[in-house]
């Protein structure tokens, strides 16, 4: 009989606002650009027949991977900025409270969870501590280090003078030289592939098995806690 199912309570919080999700869909889509191209910059496809030119192959894609980092370096700016002017959520992505015990200790239990160590999941309505953790230190400095040494090598093709040299031309010469920044380059988008599955995977399996959504709030931008226990 239906009056024998559980009650299923339901509670909604309004966490990422329009401007954060619009972001998170834009940053995600240039990363898998940035990533794809990247990876042909790094191992170039086999040579086509005929003149380079009839194809422009690797000018093409050069040209979309340019294109991706300036979307991520525009959206990275407008991500500082509307931390500052958003909502309290809106802010953990630049700021990390690792003075708090009661964060690592939290921290530890996340590692727990996700070990299949504890039974019962901790619900946060912003991002859990360890999902925090990883953010900061993934998207916000492996990001930053991103752009700074991707704009020096780009600044190798706009030339002495170009506002990417003044900006980031210093960086070639304080790395070491050309190929040790791209090779940090190269490393630091597999660290940002390895990290987009994981986050995916957990992403999935914080909806299926902590009551709590997560996908669904970056495109409603409300977090939906349920609870059947009577």
């Amino acid at each position: 009989m239906l009056t024998d199912l559980p009650t299923v309570k339901q509670t909604a919080v309004y966490v990422y606002q329009t401007p954060v999700r619009i972001w998170h869909w834009v940053n995600a889509l240039s990363i898998t650009v940035l990533a794809i191209t990247g990876y042909l910059i790094g191992s170039p496809l086999p040579t086509l027949p005929g003149e380079a030119s009839d194809h422009y192959l690797m000018g093409n894609i050069r040209f979309f991977h340019f294109a991706a980092a300036y979307f991520f370096m525009v959206g990275f700016i407008f991500r500082i900025y509307w931390a500052i002017v958003g909502n309290s959520y809106s802010h953990q992505l630049f700021t990390l409270p690792f003075w708090r015990k009661r964060f690592w200790s939290e921290l530890v239990h996340e590692v727990r969870w996700y070990a299949f160590l504890e039974k019962e999941p901790r619900k946060y309505i912003g991002h859990n501590p360890l999902a925090h953790l990883f953010m900061v230190v993934i998207i916000t400095v492996g990001g930053l280090v991103m752009i700074v040494t991707g704009m020096a090598l780009y600044s190798e093709q706009t030339g002495l003078g170009s506002w990417q040299d003044d900006l980031f031309g210093w960086v070639i010469p304080f790395v070491g030289q050309s190929q040790d920044v791209r090779m940090w380059h190269h490393w630091g988008m597999w660290v940002i592939v390895v990290f987009v599955m994981l986050h995916v995977y957990t992403a999935i399996r914080e909806d299926i098995m902590s009551r709590q959504s997560l996908i669904s709030t970056m495109i409603s931008g409300w977090r939906m806690f349920k609870d059947d226990r009577p």
